[in-house]
């Protein structure tokens, strides 16, 4: 599910090419400055394009914050996709699932703090949006579990398999919000074997009791 953002221009080509354009610089700018503190003219700039031409694809600011969080969601969506594909389920598979995905946090973790700095800015519609695309995300990991749990290797109920989902994507997003501190603990490396290791043996303690 996404919002369409309005454009003057009628070439959905052109509209496409313009606006990975501008979602790459935004990004950069974004990263560095905030989203408060990145004017549209610097964006268009950077760009390379004046900013008339970017009001032709665009209509205001918050559009251009949208198109960059639907961005980095799509990315998000598609790599955990592909990592998801070619795993096998079971035990040794959701470890692997878990590892990648932390590991991806890590190598993405300006854009996803991006994201969760500055998506407060947006109209709520758009807001709606943004947190419906997440949700999606947690869903590959549900739907994973399930295999998981259909498998046998592992004692996972249906009740606790989409809360298990949303620790996985969690985690491995706090990794990307509190590396600040962790890092100071913990090596990437360090971090995904802990958490790794304390998810499944929150597994493991449900069917001992």
């Amino acid at each position: 599910m996404k919002k369409e953002i309005p454009s003057m221009v009628k070439d959905w080509q052109l509209i496409k090419k313009r606006r990975e354009q501008l979602i790459e610089a935004a990004v950069q700018l974004m990263i560095v400055k905030g989203y408060h503190g990145t004017t549209t003219r610097e964006i268009a700039r950077a760009a390379g394009f004046s900013i008339g031409t970017l009001y032709e694809y665009i209509e205001t600011k918050e559009d251009v914050l949208y198109l960059v969080c639907e961005h980095i969601h799509a990315d998000v969506e598609e790599q955990l996709q592909a990592i998801i594909s070619d795993i096998p389920a079971g035990k040794a598979g959701l470890e692997q699932a878990i590892r990648q995905f932390i590991t991806m946090m890590d190598q993405m973790s300006d854009q996803v703090l991006l994201i969760y700095q500055e998506s407060k800015a947006l109209p709520k519609e758009m807001l709606r949006y943004v947190l419906a695309k997440e949700l999606c995300i947690t869903k590959i990991f549900e739907t994973f579990i399930q295999r998981v749990a259909m498998e046998g290797s592992l004692p996972i109920t249906a009740e606790t398999i989409p809360l298990m989902a949303h620790n996985i994507v969690v985690l491995g997003q706090m990794w990307a919000f509190r590396r600040w501190a962790l890092r100071k603990q913990y090596s990437l490396e360090s971090y995904i074997q802990e958490q790794t290791h304390f998810l499944i043996r929150s597994i493991l303690v449900q069917e001992v009791d």
